[in-house]
């Protein structure tokens, strides 16, 4: 009788857990918010031009005003880039929300990626006094580069060492 009453309340504990994935419940941990717009653009003008050699021109223009034109090529192989170097340059335009024209050009090759126009922000100028500063320092350097280079190789050994072992000796700074 005890092993009955077990087996049912086994089989009423089993059954009363109920469903782990109710049916037609979104299981989703976040909103996904529907993406519309609200404006139709227009692709007005598109042109993609390939070349045998790898190269490329593409150009289009949108109904809301962006142009952009790219050109890409590959330049021919020398001692540093012994598989040549792709080369892309091109532009865009655009209008921004304050109705100022954008236009933007770059180049991107192995000098790295370049950029130009006129919305872009640029550094002040150096100062002068600090433009001062800068040309006594790189004259500085030049002229310990030229007393290095005038030192016989033994006198500059003799220097190499005493500045290894932490000794200041001005005979070879003056």
């Amino acid at each position: 009788m005890k092993l009955l009453i077990f087996v049912v309340l086994s089989l009423f504990c089993c059954c009363s857990n109920g469903q782990q994935h109710p049916q037609g419940q979104n299981n989703q941990l976040f909103k996904v918010d529907d993406l519309k717009t609200t404006t139709w653009i227009p692709i007005l003008k598109y042109n993609k031009e390939q070349g045998v050699d790898g190269s490329y021109k593409t150009a289009f223009e949108t109904g809301n005003h962006i142009l952009a034109e790219e050109t890409g090529y590959l330049k021919d192989a020398n001692q540093a880039n012994p598989n040549g170097v792709l080369v892309q340059e091109g532009t865009y335009t655009y209008e921004a929300p304050d109705g100022q024209i954008i236009t933007s050009h770059y180049k991107a090759d192995e000098n790295g990626f370049r950029i130009h126009g006129n919305h872009l922000p640029t550094p002040p100028p150096i100062p002068p006094e600090i433009q001062k500063g800068l040309d006594e320092i790189y004259a500085g350097i030049k002229l310990n580069e030229q007393r290095r280079a005038d030192l016989k190789p033994e006198e500059a050994a003799e220097r190499d060492r005493i500045n290894y072992e932490g000794r200041y000796d001005p005979k070879y700074y003056n």
